[in-house]
């Protein structure tokens, strides 16, 4: 018995030593919000590249030759879908790895509608049938927490030996993102005055989330200037409804934001839909508290 014992413990040792020595799974994401939720379930167990950094514009992404090898190389691509990154299929068929699976994180989040025609011209053609709404759900910390799941289910399926390190990140995250959410929305329920203009549609998941509202929105298409007659509205608006906030993004030429802020008297504040995009927003939490903060404290100061 002593032998047979003995070889099932090196056995053990050895596949343990060797699972522990494997090289982290090559993982690339669409965006950085994806990379941070992917590199806090799969610690040290993946290596996540992300083809956007933080400051492009992801509907306008035109993909690098870089992006290409770096997704021939990954065993799986994480996107949020819903037409956001209307450039990653092209990019995945150019690639041409069949070891590659792709993951759409946004499956069974609660979509927004978008009032009016702004949001959807700007993703003209992008949406399906299958997927209507606005597609910046992970502004929203409760989408992020949906999110999660299908990054550990996944990460979970190509590495089962490594589940429960998975669940266990996976939890302690949602245990912190919950603590978060928490402390900021006491900070929302203080305003008196929660109405701001949006630079383009990325805010109503936020807004609904932490009981803000959105006034109007300046660009009504992306790549495109607004209509002199619509800046004409959106002052007359400022003016007569006395909207003293302008959220403007890091991602976009701030013109047209600085604009209507000297023919209104409104404060501008630069936020940014991507961790990264400013100094001090380099993980999804910070970046949350970052846009709220900066939101509660214009709003508090008008």
């Amino acid at each position: 018995m002593r032998f047979p014992l003995l070889a099932l413990t090196l056995s053990s040792l050895f596949f343990t030593a060797a699972a522990e020595a494997r090289e982290p799974i090559p993982i690339v994401v669409t965006i950085p919000v994806l990379k941070d939720l992917t590199e806090q379930v799969g610690g040290p167990w993946v290596e996540v590249k992300s083809l956007l950094s933080g400051y492009e514009n992801e509907h306008t992404y035109s993909p690098k030759p870089s992006d290409l090898i770096a997704v021939r190389k990954a065993k799986l691509l994480f996107e949020v879908g819903l037409g956001l990154e209307v450039w990653v299929g092209s990019l995945v068929r150019n690639a041409g790895s069949a070891k590659l699976r792709v993951v759409t994180t946004s499956q069974g989040v609660v979509l927004l509608q978008d009032s009016g025609d702004a949001h959807d011209d700007m993703h003209h053609g992008a949406h399906t049938d299958e997927s209507p709404g606005n597609p910046h759900i992970w502004l929203d910390p409760m989408n992020v927490a949906i999110m999660l799941g299908h990054i550990t289910r996944a990460l979970s399926e190509i590495d089962p030996v490594h589940t429960a390190d998975f669940q266990a990140k996976q939890e302690t995250y949602l245990q912190q993102l919950e603590q978060v959410q928490q402390q900021l929305m006491t900070r929302t329920q203080r305003l008196s005055d929660r109405r701001f203009i949006a630079h383009h549609p990325a805010w109503p998941y936020l807004a609904k989330r932490f009981g803000l509202e959105i006034v109007d929105t300046i660009h009504t298409q992306s790549g495109t200037e607004a209509s002199a007659l619509h800046l004409q509205h959106l002052i007359a608006k400022i003016k007569s409804q006395h909207i003293r906030v302008i959220a403007s993004e890091i991602q976009l030429s701030q013109r047209l934001p600085e604009l209507l802020a000297r023919d209104t008297k409104a404060r501008v504040v630069v936020l940014t839909t991507m961790p990264g995009g400013i100094p001090g927003t380099d993980s999804y939490l910070d970046m949350l508290r970052y846009n709220v903060l900066q939101l509660v404290d214009a709003l508090e100061s008008t």
